[in-house]
């Protein structure tokens, strides 16, 4: 019995197009800036790359890995590489968590995107520069943030038509496979928004001090706030910081979630996965660090000072830059374009997260491309339609994004980097990722995977159950103040509501469906094992 799927890239640099793709999305050039302008700039960048480095690195390295090891038995989906790989009856519960974690994340990653569509459609429509524009107004109608269901509409001003339209396309291209689907798009969407990006940040860059009334509200000021380092002993101490900076790795570079082991498994046995890693790392990087703050921050600061940077995530890419294009010089141009590149990193973000779930329909339950395609869009269209119509204060898109991309997350990351330094080993897992590789990966990284990085997750995730989830908000030295998160108090308790509770409802069902799925998928594959020599 055959569960191989003839999929592959067309060489390693499609394979690093994709991941970096997968990477390069909206929380490059939205997510980060807000993140380093809440937690005081220089700081958190300090954060950010110890994170990077200690987890984003390795966890990489062990993904692409895993993925390749998978690609000798056939198989493509988490849940089927890490049951081939470690024939443990808890292995395929394990790589379940990949299919939950990015199914419930693009159910609302995809209202995010078709937001990015629309704005960009508004931008061209001159709506940003019509009279005296109230970016926070329009914003609050077109997501239907006054009421449930307020958002189901089909105009210039609605979220339906471009929610329709982005999630056709997606399936659209994930229905054309890895090479003519998603290849194809990160072939041509990738330079397109880095060009986008570099002419946005060139005319940022410039802009120098647009109102000689308010000399220091200038583009260097704007950069100073983004990087100088405010009290480093202070910032550092303040778990938030922390947890803010390893969950903006964990997001931007798609790590733990299942991605980058599909991808990787439609590599070819000697392809190099140690390089491959290191250059889609890169090239988030520079899109996330070189591109989207900079140009970001600085321009809300010049126009808004400092009061207009701090806020929300979605508060900086949709209310705060829409509101910076009516004051600039030529402002409907760069709206057009700074939204056109958000719909482009969306997408190409968007179609990662279906191919893992594709991938275990076809090699689990043995179903052809349009089935599984079909299968997928019902489901994804069920979240998406959920999100969408309680979209009153966005509580069903935060409670989702809360529990998954945050708790799902590091729980699966964790559970991949022990897999991978104790339970395969880190001297085989190394050995496997040193194999056809152009660059050694150094020795130090072995004990590095195998301890600081668990370690580190670890502090990270106590520190998130504490000051999330139980609600004791502290700095170190200073005194320790109890507040329960929202996100718990909306489940319990005498002011829960009834959206937060269906939105885990919905996550539960999800996971329990999933697991039943792999549990029978994990008999074909055992009859498969049998069989089959890697």
């Amino acid at each position: 019995m055959s569960i191989r799927l003839h999929e592959a890239w067309s060489g390693r640099f499609g394979a690093i197009l994709a991941v970096a793709g997968s990477a390069v999305g909206l929380g490059n050039f939205i997510r980060f800036p807000a993140q380093a302008a809440q937690y005081g700039g220089g700081g958190f960048m300090i954060a950010y790359f110890i994170s990077f480095l200690i987890i984003g690195i390795p966890l990489c390295w062990s993904e692409w890995t895993l993925g390749r090891m998978g690609s000798r038995y056939g198989y493509h989906s988490s849940a089927g590489v890490l049951h081939a790989i470690l024939r443990s009856p808890w292995a395929k519960y394990v790589g379940a968590l990949g299919f939950i974690v990015v199914t419930l994340i693009y159910s609302y990653y995809v209202v995010i995107e078709a937001w990015c569509l629309g704005y960009a459609v508004n931008a061209i429509a001159g709506t940003f520069h019509t009279g005296s524009f109230d970016s926070e107004a329009f914003f609050g109608s077109f997501a239907g943030l006054g009421q449930n269901g307020a958002s189901v509409g089909f105009g210039l001003g609605d979220i339906g038509l471009f929610l329709i339209l982005a999630f056709a396309l997606n399936f659209f291209f994930i229905y054309r496979g890895v090479t003519r689907g998603i290849e194809w798009v990160c072939r041509y969407a990738l330079p397109a928004l880095v060009i986008l990006g570099l002419i946005i940040l060139v005319r940022v860059l410039t802009l120098g001090t647009p109102d000689p009334a308010k000399p220091d509200q200038n583009v260097l000021n704007g950069l100073g706030f983004l990087w100088n380092p405010g009290d480093i002993g202070t910032d550092l101490l303040n778990p938030q910081l922390w947890l803010a900076a390893a969950s903006q790795v964990f997001f931007s570079l798609s790590i733990g979630m299942g991605v980058i082991i599909t991808y990787a498994s439609y590599l070819k046995p000697k392809d190099d996965v140690v390089l491959s890693g290191l250059t889609a790392a890169a090239a988030n990087e520079v899109c996330e660090v070189g591109i989207g703050g900079l140009m970001t921050v600085p321009a809300a600061y010049v126009f808004l000072g400092a009061a207009g940077v701090v806020g929300s995530t979605v508060g900086m890419g949709f209310v705060v830059l829409p509101q910076v294009f009516t004051f600039m010089a030529g402002g409907q141009l760069f709206a057009i374009l700074y939204f056109g590149l958000l719909f482009l990193a969306a997408i190409t973000s968007s179609l990662s997260m279906l191919q893992p779930g594709i991938a275990l329909l076809e090699e689990g339950l043995g179903l052809r491309r349009q089935a599984s395609v079909t299968v997928l869009g019902v489901l994804t269209a069920c979240g998406a339609g959920f999100v969408w119509y309680f979209s009153q204060g966005l509580t069903a898109l935060a409670t989702i994004d809360f529990w998954v991309a945050n708790v799902l997350i590091f729980i699966q990351a964790t559970l991949i980097v022990i897999i991978f330094g104790w339970v395969i080993g880190v001297d085989r897992g190394l050995a496997e990722a040193r194999r056809g590789a152009r660059m050694q990966i150094p020795a130090i990284w072995g004990p590095i995977i195998r301890y600081v990085c668990p370690l580190y997750l670890g502090a990270i995730f106590f520190l998130f159950i504490i000051n999330k989830v139980i609600g004791w908000n502290f700095q170190f030295g200073d005194k320790l103040e109890i507040e329960r998160s929202s996100y718990v108090t909306n489940l319990i308790g005498p002011n829960a509501n009834p959206v937060a509770i269906a939105s885990v409802a919905l996550i539960l069902a999800l996971s329990a469906a999933t697991f039943v799925i792999v549990r029978i998928s994990a008999r074909r594959w055992d009859k498969h094992l049998t069989a089959t020599k890697p």
